[in-house]
């Protein structure tokens, strides 16, 4: 598991190391990412859970949202 992170990153730029994260790990890995920013806290959860990668939140609270993500191979459709 990879841990990352993200809370002192502003929208877009979690959302994107995010991303880039992913494409560095196989199918059935994790991240464990952490996000401060509102519009990163709204904005990650949605886009993952559209490409179909499993995410639990793991915790959510005024300063944090806690999230671990496993990936899942999007080429078997």
């Amino acid at each position: 598991m990879i841990f990352i992170d993200l809370t002192s990153l502003r929208c877009p730029v979690p959302l994107v190391k995010v991303k880039l994260a992913l494409k560095s790990v196989s199918a059935g890995d994790s991240l464990h990412i952490l996000l401060s920013d509102p519009g990163s806290r709204r904005d990650v959860p949605t886009f993952l859970k559209k490409q179909g990668h499993q995410v639990v939140t793991l915790h959510d609270d005024a300063s944090q949202l806690g999230l671990l993500i496993t990936k899942v191979d999007l080429s078997q459709g």
